[in-house]
């Protein structure tokens, strides 16, 4: 901050003419200045708001003090002190015969807030901490929305497919010491990083971590060997029996002979995709995707071409191309997603082919293939972890309780504040009504509210006709009241 006790200049005010030659500040000094005025301009605009919140306070003190006064003198007639509640457990500056209404722990009263000027900046705290808590509990159910179907981007999955041998006979002389013959069959992938082919930056042995495995795009691999050479000739993995993502497949196998090998990649997709027929794909122009984006599609198609129908918007016309899909010449938005079930069907797997050679460089082949796979822009391990963060709310927990408790002791201090209020306005006659509030609370405590003593001291008290029934019911309930009674007749 600037330790010059001169005041900023105000940029909208001309400087006056000097006669002394002007000198370039440097920058850092102009820096300095800029930052001094943007401080002492937030500060007054502060000082604003302050004085603004207060005044506002005070006037709404001096009608609440007005208000007091009022129900003080009515109070006074009525013969209750203020600051006493109906039943004597509350110290009220008001004694309203209203039902106390539950309050918000961290939310002041309007009879403290009319007391203390300041509250009012703590009640815009308030109202902002819930809009942030709000914003928080809206990106919390974003996360976990991305959870389940966390968001993508399509980038390209190079696979190569090679394979070594060993102890082949036109390798290497016969020994009878020597293993069997044997080849061995591997399949890797890589994404490719702006274009750049991960053979040739030399990083096959090791794969990026930011991206998923190379099994985790796959959701069967199949891989057919010859069946004259090998009986059984179908190899299997499925992501269901083996969950463990693998950054590859291999084949190894005992031989000597040189033979195709028939390799099928069943992609796996979240969420699920699905290959369009043809009449759907001729108006859609899409070859696969998923169902939520094809009905989306579909409701784009309908809304460019204007198709819906004038009398009832829930119908959509179909054109020659729709008529091809649905069949129909009106179909319902809501019968779309069950319509378009015929027009789906899985997506066609990857098919490759490699011939197993067992003779020349090892390893031998040099075929890769590019698909395009969706890739999770944040990992399920990231984004939890950002769930986890949120829940750390403890620290803020204990701040909230600390702040319960000081609420409560302001309060407590209100309601000492109209008891002694009220003693001092007028004693006697708060120190009599507070004597005769709390008989009718002893009273009402005790059970003996409803009597009077006076009507029971006479006769005709006890010829009414509800008397007789109820001396019949205090006597049943006593114990042995009902066996004398029968002894007796």
């Amino acid at each position: 901050m600037n330790n010059n006790n001169n005041p900023p200049k105000n940029p909208n005010v001309p400087p006056k003419p000097s006669l002394q030659p002007q000198l370039q500040q440097p920058f850092s000094s102009q820096f300095q200045l800029s930052q001094y005025a943007a401080a002492h301009a937030h500060a007054q605009a502060i000082a604003q708001v302050q004085s603004k919140a207060q005044a506002k306070a005070a006037a709404h003190a001096q009608a609440n003090q007005a208000q007091y006064q009022a129900q003080l003198q009515a109070q006074a007639k009525r013969g209750r002190p203020p600051g006493v509640s109906n039943a004597g457990s509350e110290l009220t500056p008001g004694g309203r015969n209203k039902k106390k209404q539950k309050v918000n722990g961290k939310q002041l009263q309007d009879r403290v807030a009319g007391i203390l000027p300041s509250s009012e900046l703590y009640t815009e705290l308030l109202e902002f901490e819930s809009r942030v808590d709000a914003a928080i509990l809206r990106k919390k159910v974003d996360i976990q929305e991305a959870v389940k179907n966390p968001p993508s981007v399509q980038k390209t999955l190079r696979i190569y497919v090679f394979n070594t041998f060993a102890n082949q006979v036109g390798t290497i002389p016969k020994n009878p010491n020597a293993e069997p013959p044997s080849w061995t069959l591997k399949i890797v992938g890589r994404i490719l990083e702006d274009g750049v082919d991960p053979e040739q930056a030399g990083l096959m042995a090791k794969s990026n971590p930011i991206y998923p495995k190379f099994s985790t795009f796959f959701k069967r691999v199949t891989i057919g060997l010859d069946q004259r050479l090998y009986p059984e000739n179908q190899i299997v993995w499925d992501s269901s029996r083996t969950p463990a993502p693998h950054e590859g497949f291999e084949v190894k196998r005992k031989g000597d002979k040189e033979f195709n090998v028939q390799i099928k990649l069943e992609m796996t997709y979240l969420p699920e995709k699905f290959k369009l027929s043809a009449p759907l794909m001729e108006v859609l122009g899409i070859e696969v995707d998923t169902r939520a984006r094809i009905s989306s599609a579909i409701w784009q198609y309908v809304k460019a071409r204007k198709l819906q129908n004038a009398d009832d918007p829930s119908f959509f016309n179909c054109d020659p191309p729709l008529l091809k899909v649905f069949g129909e010449e009106k179909v319902k938005f809501t019968m779309v997603p069950q319509k378009i079930s015929n027009h789906l069907s899985p997506p066609q797997p990857v098919h490759l082919e490699h011939k197993i050679k067992l003779s020349g460089n090892s390893p031998t082949g040099n075929a890769c293939y590019d698909v395009l796979v969706d890739v999770p822009v944040l990992s399920p391990k990231e984004l939890n972890g950002l769930l986890a963060f949120t829940d750390k709310t403890k620290e803020i927990e204990a701040y909230d309780e600390g702040i319960c408790t000081v609420i409560r002791k302001i309060n407590e201090h209100r309601k000492r504040r109209a008891f002694f209020l009220g003693f001092s306005e007028s004693p006697v006659e708060f120190i009599d009504a507070l004597v005769e509030s709390q008989g009718r609370d002893l009273k009402v405590l005790s059970g003996e509210a409803s009597r009077n003593g006076e009507k029971e001291h006479r006769a005709d008290f006890y010829n009414q006709t509800w008397v007789e029934d109820a001396v019949i019911r205090y006597l049943n309930r006593r114990p042995g009241t009902r066996a004398r009674v029968e002894a007796h007749k």
